[in-house]
Order: C-alpha cells, then structure tokens, then sequence
C-alpha cells in the first residue's frame, strides 16, 4: 500500500486547497475533478506539466512532506 494514496485521501479536504498555489498550471476544473486520490493527481500534472509517472509522484510526495504531512508507511 502506498501511504501517500493514505494521506492525500484522508486530508484531501484540507490539501486541495494548496494545490493550486503549488501547480498554478493546475485548472479550477482539473481541481474540482479530483477526489483525494493519488492517481487522479499525478494524471492531472502529468497531463498539464508533461511530467513522466515516477516525476509526478515525487512531487506529490515531496509537496506532502513540505506541507509537513510526513509520509509513513502503515505498520
């Protein structure tokens, strides 16, 4: 299990209202089209920043350990 799927799904409500600061490429649209769900994130910056898989997600993972979300897995 990927425990930043666990985070970004948990504090979505809180986070989403930082992506757009962070990914200004990001649209009002593209954002209001995610649920909290890793994927869906990476796809977005991945279509919009032409980022490869393993760069998209470590730049969700690096933004969550920057917003102080440290990214641990489940024990």
């Amino acid at each position: 299990m990927d425990p930043t799927k666990d985070i970004l799904q948990g504090k979505w409500s809180e986070l989403k209202d930082r992506v757009q600061p962070k990914w200004s490429k990001l649209t009002d649209e593209d954002i209001a089209g995610l649920s909290g769900k890793a994927e869906e994130l990476a796809s977005a910056l991945r279509l919009r920043y032409r980022y490869g898989r393993i760069e998209a997600d470590m730049e969700i993972r690096n933004w969550l350990r920057d917003s102080g979300k440290k990214v641990h897995a489940k024990a």
